[in-house]
């Protein structure tokens, strides 16, 4: 088995090393294999591992760049893929006992994707049933219980792609795909210490992915680094007819590094967040200033007033109660492990048309509001939660309810966002720091990601779990 300092590498190393015949995609997947298998029983982060299937991958990797056929640099990378995206001959439960025998006969385009670039795919992550679609109460809201958190197995790991945030942190494999609707790919990803991004609405095809939002859905990678993240981005990037969303081919496709030519413009948010926890504002304000002190340009912004989040969450219930309304009309919803989420359903179902329409009038509105804050700022940043890890018993409902101002209107206007670590907190729990860009300026958010990362080591740091 491989050392645990190469399963912590980054993506963008061993995908070096891989090329050079340094390390083995067998060994690599056989590796990541045998610590998913011995760490899962404690943080209950897959569903699924799909040994067969890595292991038939990895060797066919392995053969094609022993003959010079290099596809690039995911080429033998072990990922794992959040359990709403559809894996030809899998089980795809969406985290909910209604869908736990549920299986496809094709694979979601983003898997197709990462098929194509060489990626093996070693297990399907647990995530929050339905991607909290029809509401939730408790961490428990899974097929699996409560994914755990790798920096203390008392806490959580935050959002629907709660597995897919330990399995990056825990270096279960080299990478994981999320999605996110509202928060469940840069939630995690400050919960748990790593980078995540959140690309522009229509850039990641979400053919073969489960519906909750049909407006707001999009689908990320969680991984060590912002240029991980590039890389990854690249490879899932791109116009696909079979999505009613997709963006054209031109705004589509992605391609790193896309570096600005002039020194970044970054807007600090005060208006993000009402009582951020103190330890956590420090570190992301410690974040920013080596971010100025790097050469980007400093200033204060604010995100205008409005309505967004509620016109966020009225378009959320509305699109919901649509994507299940099988189950809520079956009656099935009863069988969800949350008490909320039993019932949420019927809640969203009363929702009048005219409130949707008049949610979709907000977002019009707000995305040309937006456009103009980005004629002042190419990136606008904040902490990307106001507090750090919650205790896996935390009532979300009651004690983890606050406004989400950056969330709300960054989701709504379909803006590529990222987070990456900024420190540690005294009971040594991961803080995050969050950047956004107007659409389709994915690169400027890896970018301000990528020139913290530069000069700082937190992205480095590992959790207590070996």
């Amino acid at each position: 088995m491989l050392a645990e300092d190469v399963l912590y590498a980054p993506v963008s190393e061993l995908g070096q090393r891989i090329r050079a015949r340094e390390i083995s995609p067998v060994e690599l997947t056989e590796s990541y294999l045998a610590r998913s298998e011995r760490l899962n029983a404690q943080l209950s982060c897959y569903v699924t591992l799909t040994r067969d299937l890595a292991l038939a991958q990895a060797h066919a990797a392995e053969k094609e760049i022993a003959a010079g056929q290099y596809r690039g640099p995911l080429h033998g990378i072990p990922y794992a893929a959040k359990d709403l995206l559809a894996v030809k001959g899998y089980p795809t439960t969406w985290g909910a006992k209604p869908f736990a025998n549920q299986r496809f006969d094709f694979d979601a385009t983003v898997i197709e994707r990462l098929n194509r670039a060489g990626a093996i795919l070693i297990g399907k992550a647990a995530m929050i049933e339905l991607a909290g679609g029809m509401n939730y109460r408790y961490a428990s809201a899974s097929l699996t219980g409560p994914a755990k958190n790798p920096w203390n197995e008392g806490c959580w790991t935050c959002g629907s792609s709660s597995g897919s945030g330990a399995i990056a942190s825990a270096a279960l494999a080299a990478f994981a795909i999320g999605t996110e609707t509202w928060g469940s790919i840069l939630c995690p990803s400050a919960f748990c210490g790593v980078s995540g991004l959140r690309p522009t609405f229509g850039r990641v095809s979400r053919y073969g992915a489960m519906a909750l939002a049909y407006s707001l859905d999009k689908i990320g990678p969680l991984a060590r680094s912002a240029e991980d993240c590039a890389i990854i981005l690249s490879a899932i990037a791109g116009h696909d007819p079979l999505d009613r969303s997709s963006l054209p081919p031109q705004d589509a496709d992605f391609q790193w590094p896309a570096l600005p030519a002039e020194p970044l413009r970054i807007g600090w948010l005060t208006n993000a967040w009402q009582k951020p926890d103190p330890e956590i504002a420090s570190a992301a304000m410690t974040a920013l200033n080596v971010i100025e002190a790097s050469g980007a340009h400093v200033s204060d912004a604010k995100l205008p007033d409005g309505p967004y989040e509620a016109a966020a969450g009225t378009i959320v219930s509305v699109e919901g109660a649509a994507a299940f309304r099988d189950l809520i009309d079956s009656g099935r919803v009863a069988e969800l492990a949350d008490p909320l989420g039993q019932i949420g359903g019927y809640v969203n179902q009363t929702v009048s048309a005219s409130d949707y329409m008049l949610a979709l009038q907000i977002r019009g509105v707000f995305q040309k509001k937006v456009d103009v804050l980005f004629d002042q700022f190419d990136v606008i940043a904040a902490p990307t939660l106001p507090v750090a890890a919650t205790p896996l018993s935390t009532n979300l409902e009651m004690d983890l309810s606050f406004a989400d101002p950056v969330g709300g209107i960054g989701n709504l206007c379909g803006l590529p966002a990222m987070s990456v670590p900024c420190g540690l907190t005294s009971k040594k729990l991961p803080a995050g720091i969050q950047f956004l860009a107007r659409v389709r300026n994915d690169h400027l958010v890896i970018a301000a990601a990528n020139l913290l990362q530069a000069h700082t080591t937190w992205h480095l740091q590992r959790p207590p779990i070996s």
